[in-house]
């Protein structure tokens, strides 16, 4: 049973049983399929359907020469709503299974950005592979969550603010040029760390960890697209699971001033969220490439 479905409202579902239900209506009347022929044999095939808007559940297999379906995978997904990257973004196929996994640096974040990719049969019917690396991409990031909590806003004066976003600023532009070999800029970041570390390990015998630091992004487990994150709620909505009736919140995160949705099943969030308020938990990072349409 993949971990993430009752990310998307499917939290009762504890066999197989009860799962082929799912995969049946999902093989019966897609939202959006696609094919791609392979071989004289063999069509790659993804179908995918929403039990609310742009929330579902998509399945990927094979049919053969005889018309039967094989099935490889599905996954849960959330669409989200904005472009959050525009990078240069590399797509690779898993080892395992027929499914991808796109990779870009962000300035934001410091550090990879590792993502599984939702419109993986789009990028196969393009040819759009690690063959082709590092071709610039937009691409609107989401993240299914199975335990979170709600942590309180911090109240930060426009003074700060203003300071804060100059830093950032400055910090983004050292990163960049310590990708391109300044170790002027790599020296200056090292110290900056520093200062860091020492900062909140002097504030945190006193204070809380959470009143120190107001967001995080933090690869999580042995997975590569697994985070753990503290962001800002930018907005929140209840929607509704159409089979099972359940209900998911759907949340507008500011993380790292990375902003991305975040869908969570009301059962696993602790706490009543609210613009202002932040968002604590485990996710798993997805992601739409959106291919230029000449390619």
């Amino acid at each position: 049973m993949h971990s993430y479905l009752r990310a998307v409202g499917f939290s009762n579902v504890k066999s197989r049983t009860e799962l082929d239900k799912i995969l049946g209506q999902i093989m019966d009347r897609p939202n959006e399929k696609r094919m791609n022929k392979v071989n004289e044999t063999t069509t790659l095939t993804e179908m995918k359907l929403d039990f609310a808007p742009n929330m579902g559940v998509a399945i990927r297999g094979e049919y053969d020469e005889k018309g039967f379906f094989h099935l490889d995978h599905y996954f849960p997904y959330f669409k989200g709503a904005r472009t959050s990257i525009k990078e240069e973004v590399c797509i690779n196929k898993r080892i395992d299974t027929e499914a991808y996994t796109g990779m870009c640096d962000d300035v934001r974040l410091g550090v990879s950005l590792i993502f599984y990719l939702q419109n993986g049969m789009e990028c196969v019917q393009h040819n759009y592979t690690s063959s082709r690396a590092g071709r610039y991409l937009e691409v609107t990031l989401s993240a299914l969550s199975v335990q979170g909590m709600v942590l309180l806003g911090m109240s930060v004066s426009k003074k700060k603010q203003e300071a804060m976003a100059a830093e950032i600023k400055m910090r983004r532009e050292l990163i960049a040029e310590a990708k391109m070999g300044n170790q002027e800029a790599i020296d200056s970041l090292t110290i900056d760390d520093i200062d860091m570390y020492a900062m909140i390990s002097r504030r945190s015998k006193s204070e809380d960890i959470y009143s120190i630091v107001e967001s995080s992004f933090i690869p999580y487990g042995s997975e590569s697209d697994n985070y753990t994150i503290i962001g800002t709620i930018l907005e929140c909505d209840l929607i509704v699971n159409g089979m099972s009736g359940e209900q998911v919140y759907n949340l507008l995160i500011n993380c790292n001033d990375l902003i991305y949705n975040v869908c969570i099943n009301k059962l696993d969030l602790l706490g009543e969220p609210k613009p202002g308020r932040r968002f604590k938990g485990n996710i798993w990072m997805q992601g739409y490439a959106n291919i230029p349409t000449w390619e």
